[in-house]
């Protein structure tokens, strides 16, 4: 095995050296921020250790030796099934006879077990399809049943679901939310109380985060306008404290045209970047920037289900970086984008999300409704491409002054509204706290 060291300015100009030199072939196994740029120890034929010796896990044994055993059975009972049925094959083809058992129900069994298995499988799928058909259709009948009884019998409750629709929240915080003013029987009482239960629901975080200070990155799906915000946010410390006590790193390689645009940013405001290419250590891009008060991280919007999303993640969410990770959601995303959103940057333990794009939005329910359901603190809200000046500092009483305001003019059709209810409760409310 081959082993030498490489040192080079950046990353890329080391990697490139490594080829080179020692071929497409060379495996890096070691690499450290030094002096001058990095240093990276590859190697030519390099065996990879071989892994531990599994331990043996009792429980799965145990469950593995109850599944042989019903397979033993089954295969008993099949043989004695197919014995059965080819003795009454014999009796009517005589041929037959002269057959060997063995010969007889392997020829059974090609003939037959292919066929038969392939008709229950289309059995068994035409019943589902079937199944979950009817089902949507009693689900439908019975949200447009449970509608029309609402409608008859709590007027004011159906103007406060149509009102809600109006702004955009989902069915489950709307049936929340009616539950809390259920008793109220003066219209304009209930729906001040409603709303005041809405943003009671908002929760924003009890300081800054830029005045708190720390490692802030913001996350989030491509187009959500990640790097924007953290225009603003670095434009606003700068010109509250100076450009002396924060700092940017991109992670964000991927993107043409991405890092340099944070470099820009960073020559406008007098402020250092920090770009850390794939492979390398966060960890150590960050030590030399320990004395700032605030350091900003720019991430890659990258699909879920791209390997290197998830590697980005777990760097984020390791004790060593200690980031506060901020969602950046826009409001012009729908509900289920939003949704996957966080299901996907979850996995690096969100402290909070940021609203972005409000100005362009045609309703706010469906980003509120995600942070109210999955308790994220709304951190900021921006509203134009004016930097800083389209940033704002959210209070939860004015994000619903702008939802309401954005609300829907036009009422919600009887079916939409027939829709909304099929099912809705068969599933018990969600708590609003």
């Amino acid at each position: 095995m081959q082993v030498k060291r490489f040192f080079a300015a950046d990353m890329r100009t080391a990697m490139k050296l490594v080829r080179d030199e020692l071929g497409a072939d060379a495996s890096i196994i070691g690499n450290r921020r030094v002096a001058g740029g990095v240093e990276l120890t590859a190697a030519l034929d390099y065996q990879v250790p071989a892994a531990p010796a599994r331990q043996p896990n009792p429980a799965l044994e145990a469950e593995l030796r109850k599944t042989q055993a019903k397979i033993a059975t089954a295969k008993a009972e099949l043989t004695t099934r197919t014995q059965v049925d080819a003795g009454k094959d014999r009796q009517l083809f005589g041929a037959a006879d002269s057959l060997p058992a063995d010969s007889l129900a392997a020829v059974m069994r090609k003939s037959q077990a292919a066929p038969a298995a392939a008709t229950d499988q289309r059995a068994l799928d035409a019943m589902r399809f079937e199944l979950h058909g009817l089902r949507e259709l009693i689900e439908v009948q019975l949200g447009s049943i449970a509608w029309g009884q609402l409608q008859n019998r709590r007027p004011q409750q159906a103007n406060l679901w149509r009102r809600l629709q109006r702004m955009g929240l989902s069915a489950e915080l709307s049936k929340a939310l009616l539950e809390r003013v259920s008793t109220v029987t003066e219209p304009r009482q209930a729906w001040r109380m409603l709303l005041a239960h809405l943003a009671h629901a908002i929760k924003t975080p009890k300081q800054e985060p830029m005045e708190e200070g720390g490692v802030i990155a913001l996350v989030g799906p491509a187009g959500m306008g990640k790097t924007t915000t953290l225009a603003k946010l670095a434009a606003r410390y700068v010109l509250k404290y100076g450009a002396q006590h924060i700092a940017l790193v991109s992670l964000d390689s991927y993107r043409i045209g991405a890092q340099e645009q944070l470099k820009t940013l960073g020559r406008i405001l007098n402020v250092p970047v920090t770009l850390v290419d794939p492979g390398q250590s966060l960890t150590q891009a960050l030590a030399p920037l320990a004395r700032k008060r605030v350091v900003l991280i720019d991430t890659a919007g990258l699909p879920a289900n791209d390997p290197a999303l998830r590697m980005q993640l777990e760097t984020l969410a390791s004790r060593g970086v200690n980031a506060k990770n901020y969602l950046v959601m826009a409001a012009t995303s729908q509900g289920q984008v939003l949704k996957a959103a966080y299901h996907s940057y979850k996995r690096c333990g969100l402290s909070g999300c940021i609203l972005t794009k409000a100005d362009e939005a045609t309703s706010l329910g469906e980003v509120l409704g995600l942070a109210i359901s999955q308790r994220l603190p709304v951190a900021y809200l921006t509203d134009g491409p004016r930097i800083p000046d389209d940033l704002q500092i959210p209070r939860s009483h004015q994000l619903v002054s702008r939802a309401v305001g954005l609300q829907a003019t036009q009422e919600p059709s009887e079916d939409t509204m027939a829709e909304m209810f099929a099912g809705l409760y068969q599933q018990p409310a969600r708590r609003v706290s």
